[in-house]
């Protein structure tokens, strides 16, 4: 059982996280100050220095938070169809889902991710690279499983073949939020998974 204390230091870093995330998106990184994250997060500017050392060190955390909930979405996905005896291609299409879905519940989240990602000599590159691996390392799980089983050729290139599915997820989602919001995440979904299954060829 987590103290009163512990939970309410973490409500504290969720309201730091969230706040950051969408200056941060709007402004920017270095035009967002902290005293701008600690106003919107309705708490005192030393609460932000208390939580975390610098605004580096709070921009380190919220990416490792955010994709840290996302590798915990894809996982759960993955298992999920596990236990309900789905295939390993089965459990892919899960994961497709729960990306979506994990965007559409954090776009602008997703959209500083996606932006970092490309940029080089930043203070959280190598924090960057860890986290992606850790959320990619998911899907590359369940691809070597569906080879290992037979569901998918051997001469796929796992790592190559997971980080093309991660980067479909997030390319694809962000262009459903930023230019064809009126679609259902279904949609999305369903259009996604025939590229997955292999059925865009129209054999």
């Amino acid at each position: 059982m987590e103290s009163s204390g512990t939970t309410r230091r973490q409500a504290t870093r969720q309201r730091l996280y969230e706040a950051a995330v969408t200056l941060i998106a709007e402004k920017g990184f270095s035009a967002t100050t902290v005293d701008e994250i600690a106003e919107r997060a309705g708490v005192a500017k030393g609460t932000v220095y208390y939580n975390f050392k610098s605004k580096t060190e709070l921009f380190e955390e919220l990416l490792r938070h955010g994709v840290g909930l996302l590798t915990a979405s894809l996982r759960a996905a993955a298992e999920e169809s596990a236990e309900r005896g789905g295939s390993r291609v089965e459990a892919l299409d899960a994961m497709i889902r729960a990306g979506l879905a994990f965007i559409d519940r954090y776009p602008a989240f997703t959209q500083l991710y996606v932006a970092e990602l490309w940029r080089t000599n930043r203070a959280w590159q190598s924090t960057l690279l860890v986290v992606r691996q850790e959320a990619v390392a998911v899907v590359e799980g369940v691809l070597r499983e569906a080879v290992e089983s037979g569901e998918l050729s051997e001469e796929i290139d796992i790592p190559l073949t997971a980080a093309a599915l991660v980067g479909m997820v997030l390319v694809a989602a962000l262009d459903w939020q930023a230019f064809q919001p009126e679609r259902s995440i279904d949609e999305v979904h369903s259009a996604l998974s025939l590229l997955l299954h292999g059925r865009v060829s129209g054999h």
